[in-house]
């Protein structure tokens, strides 16, 4: 192997990891972001609920 085989090589995977990170990390944030949607919708599904029977429901788990 050649020298440009030693720096070549190391410098994809470290160019890999970086990509992977930052993908992972975007990934995550879009993940949470989601996950806030589906909580907010889900009370506000339980609110209309409680309003609509009088809150005579209990609590889902």
């Amino acid at each position: 192997m050649t020298l440009g085989h030693f720096l070549y090589i190391p410098g994809v995977l470290v160019l890999g990891l970086v990509i992977g990170y930052v993908f992972g990390g975007r990934a995550a944030a879009t993940l949470d972001a989601d996950r806030e949607e589906r909580e907010q919708r889900r009370a506000a599904r339980r609110a209309r609920a409680a309003a609509r029977d009088g809150g005579e429901r209990p609590p889902s788990p």
